[in-house]
């Protein structure tokens, strides 16, 4: 597309020469070996490593533990571009450092210097463990359970969909602590290392998207802890979650717009570099208003997630803009998807084409920190 879809004029001016080195490392290291990862399902190593040299990992972690410490702006502005030049990768790059947002704001000064400058630093990976094989968008439901024994946190239960359950070094767990009236204080966070004696994980295997990145089947039995990896105050984790996804999904609609942007320029590409009929396929008035629709919903989708960094990063209705936000970008990115594939006719049908792999990755953000109805649940009663 000779225009820039993902244009600099909505983002915050602080964050402008980010995007761009995002851009030019999103180009550089992801596009051209998006399609290789994709089919190996292979964790991408050198990515991964690639972000990190580039300072485009751990971004949220400060500087005072090793991290660039930045904006919810500047991270949401690189973040568009990962997921532009591939969801899989994007996760992948992303994910490092998956809760270490909420470890930073409520842990304790020794978990702080022990967990996080080791992510900021590259030497260690970590995830978050929240949803479970039967519960997942039921935060007050989970059922991983953990008890007191002596100074020891004694855990038990299964995780499900956990990024780098396998691979990372420690996790921070959900976990079922008390048993009140009040479901909303419930459950806490503890710091698990997946070395752990009674913990146990495998891959999630033969996913049809988002296949170069890790989610595990985590089992927890009889997984011991030290009683000092409680994070905050037991019985808040409902509390300290519900918080951390107002900025998560606000970021998780940044993966929308990537995709949707993706679908577009694959769209444009294909219409305007193939003929029927004698001329090109981009001269039929049906397919340029296919293109519009898709520009107008994109743009619109676009419009409300910069506005909803605004309100989250001033704490204003935060639950209400974060929900939308991460709503309609995910459901508009499923909906150009479609219509490229459409636009694509048969092609679409090719394993090797892009827009097949946006189609499958479109899926996942749609699903994860809350399905499309839960956001609208959270919309209704913020209204």
């Amino acid at each position: 597309m000779e225009s820039d879809i993902l244009t600099d004029t909505v983002i915050p001016e602080e964050a402008a020469e980010l995007k761009a080195h995002a851009r030019s490392f999103a180009q550089e290291e992801m596009a051209p070996v998006a399609g290789d990862y994709f089919d190996s399902a292979e964790y991408p190593v050198d990515a991964v490593e690639a972000a990190h040299d580039a300072d485009l990992v751990a971004q949220e972690i400060d500087a005072e533990y090793g991290g660039p410490g930045r904006s919810l702006a500047e991270i949401v502005a690189t973040v568009e571009e990962f997921f532009r030049a591939d969801a899989g990768l994007g996760l992948g790059i992303v994910s490092q450092s998956f809760g270490t947002e909420i470890l930073q704001e409520f842990g304790s000064e020794r978990q702080k210097e022990e967990y996080l400058r080791a992510v900021a630093e590259g030497e260690k990976r970590t995830g978050m463990a929240i949803t479970e094989p039967d519960t997942g968008s039921d935060l007050a439901g989970m059922e991983t359970s953990a008890r007191l024994d002596g100074d020891e946190w004694v855990l038990n239960g299964e995780k499900y969909w956990i990024g780098n359950g396998v691979s990372g070094d420690y996790i921070t767990v959900y976990a079922r602590t008390e048993d009140t009236d009040d479901r909303h204080a419930n459950h806490s966070l503890i710091l698990v290392p997946t070395d752990a004696p009674g913990y146990e994980a495998e891959p999630i295997p033969e996913k049809m998207a988002y296949r170069a990145s890790e989610q595990a089947h985590i089992v927890l039995d009889d997984c011991r802890v030290p009683r000092e990896n409680l994070v905050g105050e037991r019985g808040e984790g409902f509390r300290m979650v519900a918080e951390f996804f107002n900025s998560g999904r606000v970021r998780v609609a940044a993966h929308g717009i990537g995709l949707a942007a993706a679908a577009i320029e694959e769209a444009w590409e294909f219409v305007h570099g193939r003929e029927e009929f004698g001329r090109h396929v981009s001269d039929f008035q049906s397919v340029q208003h296919d293109l519009a629709e898709m520009r107008m919903e994109f743009e619109s989708a676009r419009a409300l997630l910069w506005q909803a960094v605004d309100r989250v990063m001033a704490g204003e209705d935060a639950e209400r803009w974060a929900a939308m936000a991460k709503a309609k970008a995910t459901e508009v990115a499923a909906e150009c998807a479609e219509t490229a594939m459409k636009l694509h006719g048969g092609r679409a049908l090719l394993h090797d084409e892009r827009v097949t792999r946006v189609y499958r990755d479109v899926r996942m953000p749609m699903t994860y920190e809350g399905v499309g109805a839960v956001q609208r649940d959270l919309i209704y009663r913020n209204f």
